[in-house]
């Protein structure tokens, strides 16, 4: 069966990890869309406070399926 998707794009940030980054981004893009199958990490950022890293930010490339 061939699919069509709806890209999102979004952004998601964490003070733990990239991945709790990537989580929260798809976590909020699924309020959205309940048809999410794939996602692409197409930014990372990191914000620095104190000489630290503070947080991670991430921006996403989400594919989610169109239903017929």
């Amino acid at each position: 069966m061939e699919h069509v998707y709806e890209i999102l794009e979004v952004a998601g940030s964490s003070k733990k990890s990239i991945e709790d980054a990537v989580k929260n981004a798809v976590a909020a893009a699924g309020k959205k869309s309940k048809n999410l199958r794939w996602f692409e990490v197409v930014e990372t950022r990191g914000y620095i406070e104190g000489g630290r890293i503070s947080y991670w930010q991430v921006a996403v490339k989400i594919g989610a399926t169109i239903e017929a």
